[in-house]
């Protein structure tokens, strides 16, 4: 074989090469999503996701009101104050006392089985979602999909992305579930990962739904119970259970936010 012959076969070896790696790996455009999928669902199946769930992850599309969403998010660089009016703490105080005052029986026994307070509950269910008020309306297999094939936090949503399709697998969402736009589910918004881990079937129904308002108060208190959380200890600043308010959402101005309403709700 000649020298040029042996060039050429090498360089295209290289080329294919090349092409198969940039299939598989991250972008910053829709551009490559559709290769990446078929990749990603490799990846899938060998972490045990089934039929349903790489059918989901199939029909899953490039969510551009994800993308635009994560590029501008601003409210976590306001000061305190600012981020508590904006997200309208004192609402959600005097919200949280009312359901307290109304299932006190449900929020001590969550209390009991899992050590976290009511308030605590409360404060992340009203600032996720205005006490489910609203949930979201972006695909979540779709969302958290177009989050692990982006660039920015590839790595740390891609746990999430298998999760969701898990979950699809279970029965839990299908590919059509709506949630918010970094993928989202349910009253208290959780990443789909977490859903799958920490979920907890509250109603007795035999199925861990976290748009059922029991389903997910009990799964946000296993979680945090589970990250650590020390029952009777406080949580605010500078005490033990603070840390794990911060397993919950990375903000600072978030935990704090959280730990001071909690405190106000639970009274």
């Amino acid at each position: 074989m000649s020298f040029l012959r042996k060039l050429i076969i090498v360089g295209s070896t290289i080329c294919l090469t090349s092409g198969a790696a940039a299939a598989a790996s991250c972008g910053n455009t829709s551009a490559g999503f559709e290769a990446w999928k078929a990749s990603f669902a490799k990846d899938a199946k060998k972490a045990g996701v089934g039929k349903r769930g790489l059918q989901a992850l199939a029909a899953a599309k490039y969510s551009s009101a994800t993308i635009s969403a994560d590029r501008n998010q601003k409210s976590f660089r306001y000061s305190l104050s600012k981020f508590m009016k904006i997200r309208g703490s004192a609402t959600i105080e005097a919200q949280g006392r009312k359901r307290l005052a109304k299932s006190p029986k449900f929020y001590q026994s969550l209390e009991k089985r899992f050590g976290v307070p009511a308030g605590v509950l409360l404060a992340i269910h009203g600032m996720e979602t205005g006490f489910g008020g609203f949930m979201g309306n972006t695909p979540v297999v779709s969302a958290i999909t177009t989050l692990a094939y982006d660039c920015r936090r590839s790595d740390f949503f891609k746990p999430h992305a298998i999760g969701a399709l898990k979950l699809v697998d279970q029965g839990t969402i299908t590919g059509n579930t709506r949630g918010a736009k970094h993928g989202e589910l349910g009253h208290t918004q959780f990443l789909p990962g977490n859903a799958h881990k920490y979920g907890v079937d509250a109603s007795g129904d035999g199925r861990v739904d976290l748009y059922n308002l029991a389903d997910a108060m009990a799964s946000t208190a296993n979680f945090l119970r589970k990250k650590g959380w020390k029952p009777g200890k406080g949580y605010q600043q500078g005490q033990p259970n603070f840390r794990v308010i911060k397993e919950w959402n990375a903000a600072t101005v978030y935990q704090q936010a959280i730990a001071i309403m909690a405190a106000k709700i639970d009274g």
